[in-house]
């Protein structure tokens, strides 16, 4: 992977160092809610808990009415913001960041593949057949904020270029998954539901570049693309991820007339005088400090403003509330028989297994082939740490599991295996890197000459 270059190490360590730390405390209430979860579905409270998960809500007009579970309003409509970001992120990531070109995807991507490939093919030679073997899906998943959340624990200590490996590769990860979901779980598609997403998303593309500043109309657009999609057939949590691949993730501002205009308008301004008291007076120091906002606001890249708007509400709203109407299941008497049933089976050896397995097998050949490097500064022992911790799948293989089976007994097998191989993965993962990585601060240092 290619040194930053000059002028950009610091701040994409800053980058690095913020989103890893929200992780972490993201990764905290995901785990927390989560036990809440399994605590009510176990508990006398179970019946309130369940009946409450199937409670219809929708709403009426005329004869005709719409309503959906409370689970379903979160899984097709909430998660449709995750999968936005979850975009975003992608979209940023092939335009200027570590899939931007050849050389800095090749390793990511690499490991990423065999990270997909081993887990669903182990899980297929556990489940050949039969509605289960429609799951072969849910192991191939990693869990970008659990598994960065694990990272965050060592604070310092890891490497940069591990950090960026494992997003990277979590993103690759996650765009792997999205495509199976579209491809894959989608039963049949409707040609003008899909027809009408596209014409919104068109929408969206001419708005844009109409320069329309409004928000709102953004929205309503969306929940075209929302509306459309889920009429399809396909998915509709797939809706954000179209939306997102129109979002420009570049400035729609000039950098150049950005310079001048800003340079123009402070040096009016210092000639102006400019007070506090004299902004309530002078027009002109008004217009001024008017377009200094306006082109700060349009220099911003879109995609990036979005991603870091949304990013909370998604880690600390959404995915908890996913998790918490998701990942209840009744494990009293149940565990052992969820775990040595094949599926339960093929989640727990393909996440925890089938990642180790294939993110590091494929990651090595792709280096003694000649076809990638290793991340600098970044060991054998360490990426092996990583692919350990690319077998928490948690979020994106909860997601798939509701997709995959219609036998419901098929569901919760498969989520008591994605619970303990996330938890067996995290653990074993979180141990391999504390006995690999070094005990001293990794951040590089300055030297300063000394004076002559």
């Amino acid at each position: 992977m290619s040194t930053p270059p000059p002028g950009r190490h610091d701040s994409s360590l800053g980058v690095f160092a913020r989103f890893v730390h929200s992780q972490a405390f993201g990764s905290a209430l995901l785990l927390a809610v989560t036990i809440a979860a399994l605590v009510l579905a176990n508990s006398r409270w179970s019946d309130i808990y369940f009946g409450y998960l199937h409670t219809k809500v929708g709403f009426a007009w005329g004869s005709a009415t719409f309503a959906l579970s409370v689970q379903h309003w979160i899984n097709d409509l909430l998660m449709v913001v995750f999968f936005f970001v979850v975009g975003l992120e992608i979209k940023r990531e092939l335009v200027a960041g570590q899939l931007s070109t050849v050389r800095r995807a090749a390793v990511p991507v690499v490991a990423a593949i065999g990270g997909m490939a081993v887990p669903a093919l182990l899980y297929a030679w556990f489940n050949p057949a039969g509605d289960a073997a429609a799951g072969w899906g849910i192991p191939m998943a990693t869990d970008i904020a659990f598994a960065l959340g694990v990272l965050a624990v060592f604070g310092r200590r890891v490497p940069v270029g591990l950090k960026v490996f494992l997003t990277a590769l979590a993103i690759v990860d996650d765009l792997g998954a999205v495509l199976v979901i579209a491809i894959f779980y989608t039963q049949q598609i409707s040609w003008p539901g899909l027809a009408v997403a596209v014409a919104f998303l068109a929408a969206i593309v001419f708005a844009n570049r109409a320069r329309v500043g409004h928000p709102v109309v953004y929205v309503a657009l969306a929940l075209g693309v929302w509306a459309g999609v889920l009429a399809s057939g396909v998915h509709a949590t797939i809706a954000g991820v179209l939306v997102a691949m129109v979002v420009p993730v570049r400035s729609r501002f000039n950098p150049r007339e950005f310079l001048d205009l800003t340079e123009d308008r402070l040096s009016r301004l210092r000639a102006a005088r400019l007070t506090s008291d004299s902004l309530l007076e002078d027009r002109f120091q008004l217009d001024a400090i008017s377009d200094l906002r306006r082109v700060a606001s349009d220099m911003r890249p879109p995609g990036l403003a979005l991603e870091e708007t949304f990013h909370p509400f998604v880690a600390y709203v959404i995915l908890p509330l996913f998790a918490f109407f998701n990942a209840g299941v009744a494990v009293t008497g149940n565990l052992v028989d969820g775990l040595l049933h094949p599926v339960g089976l093929g989640v727990v050896v393909g996440l925890v297994a089938g990642k180790q397995l294939g993110v590091t097998l494929f990651t090595w050949l792709a280096v003694k082939l000649g076809r990638a490097e290793r991340p600098e500064g970044v060991t054998w022992s360490q990426i092996y740490g990583a692919a350990c911790l690319a077998g928490i799948g948690f979020t994106m293989s909860m997601f798939v599991d509701q997709l995959a089976f219609r036998d419901p007994e098929n569901v919760d097998r498969a989520k008591i295996g994605i619970l303990v191989a996330s938890v067996v993965a995290a653990a074993w993962g979180g141990i391999v890197l504390a006995a690999r990585l070094p005990r001293q601060n990794v951040q590089p240092t300055v030297t300063v000459p000394p004076k002559s």
